[in-house]
């Protein structure tokens, strides 16, 4: 499969043409939204159209929340999750964060 062209999405930090992360979940989301397209779940123009429209939806938020957004969105309305199931495994790791110790993994 060929490697998606990441120059495409706008607002994206590239280095060496390699993205940058400020946070781990950060890298996360942006290998579901690879892996989901290497899985053929969505096209590479489904993605960055979805992407788009958030990045445009006048919400001010940081890029990759923008990018995580899209992808339950996309998700969503592909019929791969639901809404409710997305925001169960949130609070699920929400409830799991708050009952780990301090720099241990979180484990749901």
């Amino acid at each position: 499969m060929n490697k998606p062209d990441l120059t495409a999405l706008e607002g994206m930090t590239l280095r060496q043409g390699e993205p940058v992360f400020a946070e781990p979940w950060e890298a996360q989301a942006f290998a579901m939204v690879i892996n989901l397209h290497e899985r053929g779940a969505f096209s590479w123009d489904q993605w960055a159209n979805a992407l788009s429209q958030e990045i445009h939806s006048g919400i001010d938020r940081p890029y990759y929340r923008h990018w995580l957004a899209a992808l339950e969105d996309l998700v969503v309305e592909l019929g791969l999750s639901s809404t409710s199931a997305i925001k169960d495994r949130e609070q699920a790791w929400h409830a799991a964060a708050a009952r780990t110790p301090h720099g241990e993994p979180i484990e749901l």
